[in-house]
């Protein structure tokens, strides 16, 4: 089953490169092939768990080479059934 995730990512330690660092990361996301739609505050990613669930993994290690420390805010939405981000924007659009 597919599920959605957002996620945030906070790097600190290194501010002069914490927008390369996410900039990084929203990278991953684009190169993982899962459905994204990146926002101003966080990216939502939509697949199966374990790809989402990886991904944020690569996130966490990648962003660790060159920061000391984050904080990576997720909010998972999973269901008996797959999730599809469109389904949750297509009353606004």
């Amino acid at each position: 089953m597919q599920i959605n995730a957002a996620i945030q990512l906070l790097p600190f330690g290194n501010d002069e490169q914490k927008y390369i660092i996410i900039d990084s990361a929203i990278q991953l996301i684009q190169k993982s092939g899962l459905v994204h739609l990146v926002c101003p505050f966080e990216t939502v990613v939509e697949g199966e768990a374990h790809e989402v669930y990886a991904l944020i993994e690569n996130i966490r290690t990648e962003s660790l080479k060159n920061c000391s420390d984050v904080i990576i805010n997720v909010k998972i939405h999973a269901a008996n059934r797959d999730l599809k981000i469109d389904e949750k924007l297509e009353k606004y659009m």
